[in-house]
């Protein structure tokens, strides 16, 4: 009986200790409305034809510098990339809070987490300014830590961005899981040693994560907790 106890009580251990590392767009919030206002707005600007939400849901998961290079015809052979990029990040800076929202279920699950004594930190291939001042607004009192793209750190799916994100949370990979919407936070995790939860109410379809290796999928930020 007291071996068994004592069993429950390092599992109870382990579970307490456990850090969720979290991608932000189609995880978190729903931020495809102002991303593709934004993206169309830059197009607009330079007379570049314009996109679908649709199409931007495909284009996301890479970082926004990815984005413009799909949404831009020829890409960053454009001779206009860089301007429209620059126009893109410019007006984003601006309206990325005009109807994006965290989504439904995710705050009671932060809070859960928060209240069982979870670390956690949000990874994404945003720029860096923009993912700071999201997770201020709505994440504020729950996320501890949050990392953004930025220059001298490889962007996911190389470790380095979940690794600067543990660092700084003062914990190793031990007990940590990733979560994420996409086929590029498969792979983060597995870059990383971690287990990976994906979640279907982001920006990819349960076949197409399954297919690119989703071993667990939740329906649900519920289910997250259990």
């Amino acid at each position: 009986m007291g071996n068994n106890c004592y069993l429950c009580r390092c599992l109870e251990d382990i579970q307490w200790n456990i850090r969720h590392i979290f991608d932000l767009d189609g995880t978190l919030l729903d931020t495809l409305h102002d991303l593709a206002a934004s993206t169309n707005y830059a197009l607009r600007t330079y007379g570049m034809p314009e996109h679908s939400e649709d199409d931007v849901r495909r284009f996301v998961g890479n970082g926004v510098k990815k984005l413009m290079e799909r949404a831009i015809p020829e890409g960053t052979d454009n001779p206009l990339f860089d301007d429209a990029y620059a126009c893109f990040r410019q007006h984003y800076l601006k309206h990325n809070l005009d109807t994006t929202a965290p989504y439904e279920g995710v705050m009671p699950m932060l809070k859960e987490l928060k209240k069982r004594g979870k670390n956690i930190a949000v990874v994404s291939n945003k720029f860096y300014a923009a993912t700071q001042e999201l997770c201020r607004h709505f994440f504020g009192e729950y996320v501890a830590v949050a990392i953004g793209e930025r220059e001298n750190i490889r962007k996911k799916p190389a470790p380095d961005t979940v690794e600067e994100a543990l660092r700084q949370l003062g914990a190793s990979r031990d007990g940590a899981v990733y979560i994420g919407d996409s086929d590029v936070d498969i792979e983060t995790a597995r870059n990383c040693n971690m287990p990976c939860i994906s979640v279907l109410w982001g920006f990819r379809s349960r076949d197409f994560l399954i297919e690119h290796g989703a071993q667990r999928l939740v329906e649900t930020p519920e289910e997250i907790l259990l």
